[in-house]
C-alpha cells in the first residue's frame, strides 16, 4: 500500500488511500491530532479574552501565543479560535479594527471588565492542557517537531541521494510507530522484510 508523509509546521501525519481526512484520537490525554489536546470552548475562550487583555492581536497570534505559553502542548485550531472570536465581538467583550491592513481583535472594556473578575490565583487557561499532555507526550510532541525540521533542511540542503535517506528513514520511523500501538516490537517488521 503506498503512504507518505506529509509534514505541516506542527508536526506529521501519516496519508494515504483512505486516508485523505485528518481524525481526531481522544487517547487517556485527550490528544486531538498534531495541535495537542482538545481544550473546552471555555477554556478557547477564557486564552483568548486573556492574551487580548495584553495587547491587540489576529487569529494567528492567538494561536501561537496559546501554543508558546502551553509549551507546545495546545494549539487551537482556526475552526475554535475564529468562531469564539466572533461570539465574544457579539458579546461586546472585544471588538475587530483594522489595523495596517490586518483585522486585529482589541478587547473592550467590558472585556476588561471579565478578565478582572478572575480570581488571582486561576490557572492560566494553557495550564491545564500542559497538565493533560504530560511530559512524556510533551517530549514526543516536541521531537516530532525537531524531526519535521530536521527533514526540512535535508529538503533544502540535501543532495537527491541525502533526501532518498531521510525518506527511508521516516518510513521506516512510521511503521515502527504504527507496530508500537499493534503491540509489536518496533523491530519485528523490519526483521520479516
Amino acid at each position: 500500500m503506498h503512504q507518505y508523509t506529509q509534514f505541516h509546521h506542527h508536526g506529521f501525519h501519516a496519508m494515504g488511500p483512505g486516508r485523505g481526512r485528518r481524525r481526531r484520537h481522544g487517547g487517556p490525554h485527550g490528544w486531538g491530532g498534531p495541535g495537542g489536546p482538545r481544550a473546552r470552548r471555555g477554556d478557547v475562550r477564557a486564552a483568548l479574552l486573556v492574551l487580548l487583555a495584553e495587547e491587540p492581536r489576529n487569529g494567528y497570534q492567538l494561536m501561537q501565543a496559546i501554543e508558546e505559553r502551553s509549551d507546545g502542548a495546545w494549539r487551537p485550531s482556526p475552526g475554535s479560535v475564529y468562531p469564539t472570536l466572533q461570539q465574544l465581538e457579539d458579546e461586546g467583550l472585544v471588538t475587530a479594527v483594522q489595523r495596517d491592513g490586518q483585522r486585529v481583535f482589541e478587547i473592550t472594556d467590558a472585556g476588561s471588565r471579565h478578565v478582572a473578575e478572575r480570581p488571582a490565583d486561576a490557572p492560566a487557561p494553557w495550564d491545564a492542557a500542559k497538565g493533560e499532555a504530560g511530559s512524556s507526550a510533551h517530549e514526543l510532541m516536541k521531537l516530532v517537531r525537531d524531526i519535521a525540521g530536521a527533514a526540512a533542511q535535508v529538503v533544502r540542503a540535501g543532495d537527491e541521494q541525502q533526501v532518498q535517506q531521510a525518506r527511508d528513514v521516516l518510513a521506516g520511523a512510521h511503521r515502527s510507530l504504527y507496530r508500537i500501538l499493534a503491540g509489536d516490537s518496533p523491530d519485528e517488521g523490519d526483521a520479516r522484510e
